[in-house]
Parts: C-alpha cells; structure tokens; sequence
C-alpha cells in the first residue's frame, strides 16, 4: 500500500523560510506527478507546485517565485522549499501523487506563519 508522509512543518515568522518534505513507500513504480496542495480551513485545497517523471514543474500563482520544488535521485521523497512566508501561506500543505499506483494523498503538516 503506497504511503505519503510529510514532514517539516511549523511554525516561522513572515519572511522566514520552510522546507517540506515528503516521502514515498509502498509504491513499486515512480508517480507520474508528485505536487503540494495546502488546505485554509474553509477553503478549498489548492496546488501549490508539482513536478512530473519528465522533471518538469508548474507553480501556484500563490507559489511562484517565492516556492520551489523538487525531488531526490530515487524520485521517492519530493521537497518545498518556501522562502519569503506570508501570514497567507498558512495552512495544511499535503503531499500527493498520481501514477500507476493510482491516486495518494498525505496526512499533511500544518504551516503557521505569524509574528
């Protein structure tokens, strides 16, 4: 059974920088698409960024020039670095994957960022 466990979330000051980690087992294939999502209570989930087999990425508008990702050589533990964090980034930030091994989502990591 494919399993997705986040780690590296807390708590940082605006202007602080995260880096999330999520890590794959149980899977015998690659995902085709690894991504973050993150969750505001009363709101619905949205992507954050993803990176694909081919090593292609897509960014959030929310995410873009502030967040990177990217994966380890084995493409079974992917990252979220976040720089510059906003009292908006809060949230519960999942991790996800889509491949032959279907659909998978984490328990998620709570980001609190305030002052």
């Amino acid at each position: 059974q494919v399993q997705l466990v986040e780690s590296g979330g807390g708590s940082v000051e605006p202007g602080g920088s995260l880096t999330l980690s999520c890590s794959v087992s149980g899977s015998g294939s690659s995902a085709l698409v690894m991504s973050w999502y993150r969750q505001i209570p009363g709101k619905r989930r949205e992507l954050v960024a993803s990176i694909w087999t081919s090593g292609g990425e897509d960014y959030g508008d929310s995410a873009r020039g502030r967040f990177t990702i990217s994966r380890d050589s084995t493409a079974k533990i992917i990252f979220l670095r976040m720089t510059n964090l906003a009292v908006d980034d809060t949230a519960v930030y999942y991790c996800y994957s889509n491949g032959p091994d279907g659909i998978h989502w984490g328990q998620g990591t709570q980001v609190t960022v305030s002052s």
